[in-house]
């Protein structure tokens, strides 16, 4: 485990630890999303769209899936998250 310190300014700013910005690849105008589970707080980048994951999980023995099933796969993954934290 590694740990990085940083300050907050008077108005909640903070500066993002030169190692952590490496870490998650971010660049000035990224927006980071802070997640709360468990008492613990996740950062994580935003920074992200879904075409900058084209071709990353190519595999040529694997049939291609339509944009519409991959909706419904998409879809039913949330359907069973909601359901599983009621």
């Amino acid at each position: 485990m590694s740990v990085f310190y940083g300050t907050m300014t008077s108005k909640g700013q903070t500066t993002v630890p030169a190692e952590i910005r490496a870490m998650l690849n971010l660049s000035p105008g990224d927006r980071i999303r802070y997640v709360v589970r468990d008492g613990e707080i996740i950062m994580k980048a935003k920074n992200k769209k879904a075409i900058d994951l084209k071709g990353r999980f190519h595999d040529p023995d694997r049939e291609t899936i339509t944009s519409e099933d991959m909706k419904d796969i998409i879809g039913n993954a949330v359907a069973d998250h909601v359901a599983e934290r009621s």
